[in-house]
């Protein structure tokens, strides 16, 4: 994580680009490379208030702030018009979270660890979660391209609107969930946390949020404004950007807490990082996009055909994998695999 501290030179280096008005390719890619490291602060900084405010609440505060970076960069997105970006960025944070995070770390750990055992009913709960998130998100989607589209009318947006109230619900009644009606099956995960020490003083640690914010939302303006001429330029898809480079991007320092947890032989962790953070991503990040495309122009939740196959077929390996309650490098192998053949689909759209 120590290299991440290296790559905040971007962010100087992005503000100095743009005062000299350099080419929006130029910029997509300085504030990608800005963006990474400040994404790894903002994690670093939640896990700091953590100490302060106790296992419970620091881990839902790092699940909350881990997908921030995605959330303003889709905001940005949502601003200038780019619904295939923003929809296929949530598609993509799903699917990169699930089958490379989760790869990778099983991968990373059961090279180091030959097999590695995690709490079963933790996993079995918030796979369960996963599947009916997914399964929400892609009815909406299943039923625009099962009905004759000259039958569609303004009454879908109402649709999406419908639905993402029912998620953001399911969202807050899982918090019930975990916080206070079943929080003692997130009992063992709770006391292994409180071994640790603060580094840094709660100010600092707010303080450190409240900047790499606000610096976030400034790269993710000129990131989003690089999007279109970047695919012109490389002959790239907004589909492949959406799904492959903005959840990289954006998690990318989350990513590499998975892996280094797994290789701590924190199987738990790594799990918790890549099926939490995807519930949240669907279950809350979706449903405050849609609210806020209502302040510009009403975004439906539309996915296209392959999209959903790689949503389900990603959710349904996850929640086979995750039922025996151990990993070994080979099932990371497998899983990396269908990540690498889903994202080459993709890059030839």
């Amino acid at each position: 994580m120590k290299f991440l501290k290296y790559m905040l030179i971007f962010i100087p280096i992005s503000l100095i680009a743009k005062f000299m008005n350099a080419s929006p390719s130029l910029m997509f890619v300085l504030a990608a490379l800005s963006i990474i490291p400040l994404a790894g602060l903002m994690g670093e900084g939640t896990e700091e208030i953590s100490f302060y405010s106790g296992p419970k609440i620091g881990g839902f505060l790092n699940g909350t702030f881990g997908n921030a970076t995605e959330l303003i960069i889709s905001f940005f997105a949502l601003k200038e018009g780019l619904f295939e970006v923003v929809k296929s960025s949530v598609a993509g944070s799903v699917i990169g979270n699930v089958l490379l995070v989760l790869g990778a770390s099983m991968l990373a750990g059961g090279l180091k660890h030959k097999t590695q055992y995690f709490n079963k009913k933790v996993v079995e709960v918030s796979s369960s979660m996963l599947l009916f998130a997914v399964v929400g998100l892609c009815i909406p989607a299943l039923f625009t391209h099962t009905v004759d589209p000259k039958l569609l009318n303004t009454r879908y947006e109402g649709l999406s609107i419908f639905v993402a109230i029912i998620m953001i619900t399911i969202y807050i009644l899982s918090l019930v969930f975990s916080f206070f009606t079943h929080k003692e099956i997130y009992a063992t995960a709770s006391e292994e946390e409180n071994t640790a020490t603060a580094k840094w003083s709660l100010k600092k640690a707010i303080l450190v949020l409240v900047v790499a914010t606000i610096l976030i939302a400034i790269e993710s303006e000129f990131l989003v404004s690089g999007i279109e001429p970047l695919t012109k330029t490389l002959g790239l898809s907004e589909f492949f950007v959406g799904i492959i480079l903005i959840p990289i991007i954006g998690n990318a320092a989350e990513h590499s807490t998975g892996i280094v947890m797994a290789m701590k032989n924190k199987m738990d962790v790594a799990i918790e990082i890549a099926i939490g953070s995807s519930l949240q991503i669907i279950l809350f990040v979706t449903p405050v996009l849609i609210f806020l495309s209502l302040f510009f122009t009403p975004m439906s939740i539309e996915f296209n055909q392959f999209e959903l196959i790689a949503l389900i077929v990603a959710v349904l390996i996850v929640n086979r994998v995750s039922s025996d309650g151990e990993s070994n490098w080979l099932e990371g192998v497998q899983l990396l695999a269908v990540y690498s053949i889903i994202a080459a689909c993709f890059f030839i759209l």
